[in-house]
């Protein structure tokens, strides 16, 4: 139990229904909800997101610098891939109903849906998940840091990021064209599928800490 919480209190909570608790809505295939204890109060160190994709969407790639996290497949399919910091390689663990795949904290990590109808959860040892998310790293770290810290052109580098959306949580966006006709292939553990712009910096950092 939650030792500063007064469980004789009228406002203690019990229960809570997700459906009623939206994150990020990208189309009626793909969004995400949440819980944590801004929505139920009694929880302690657990906290969830209520994950649905379709085929080749993908949780952008981010980490949560206070949280491990537990993915579920609860429906369809999908791949988890994180970067192991110590052996500076990316794994790819393909999931289906009923299967896990485990994320260390403060681990660069993604997951792309590889069926439709995916249902994902995320359950996080933490009673407010907290994530720092890739598009933000490249859209609110300054051009010129950029080109400078990596011997770029600052136009190029300007010129290249200008489509991403700061919290895109969900990609690719809507208004996405360019991989439209495109299928993703099958993810394994030593080859996963891994387009350029989904391309991480993982060590790059940025003080904005946002909490869901």
């Amino acid at each position: 139990m939650a030792s500063y919480m007064d469980y004789t209190s009228p406002s203690t909570e019990f229960a809570f229904d997700v459906n009623q608790s939206n994150l990020m809505h990208k189309d009626s295939q793909n969004y995400i909800n949440i819980l944590s204890t801004n929505q139920l109060n009694t929880l302690e160190n657990v906290s969830l997101l209520d994950i649905f994709l379709s085929t080749n969407n993908v949780i952008e790639p981010h980490y949560h610098q206070n949280a491990a996290e537990l993915v579920y497949c609860i429906s369809g399919a999908a791949t988890v891939s994180l970067l192991n910091p110590f052996t500076k390689e990316f794994l790819h663990y393909p999931i289906t109903p009923g299967q896990v795949a485990n994320v260390p904290q403060a681990w660069w990590h993604y997951e792309v849906a590889t069926a439709d109808n995916t249902h994902l959860l995320a359950i996080f040892d933490a009673p407010i998940p907290e994530v720092i998310l890739g598009s933000d790293l490249l859209k609110l770290t300054p051009a010129n840091i950029m080109a400078h810290t990596y011997c770029m052109d600052e136009n190029e580098w300007t010129q290249t990021t200008a489509p991403v959306q700061p919290s895109t949580f969900i990609g690719p966006t809507t208004d996405c064209t360019r991989n439209a006709d495109r299928t993703a292939p099958a993810h394994n553990q030593t080859q996963g599928y891994m387009p350029a712009q989904y391309q991480p910096y993982p060590y790059t950092s940025y003080p904005y800490y946002p909490k869901w």
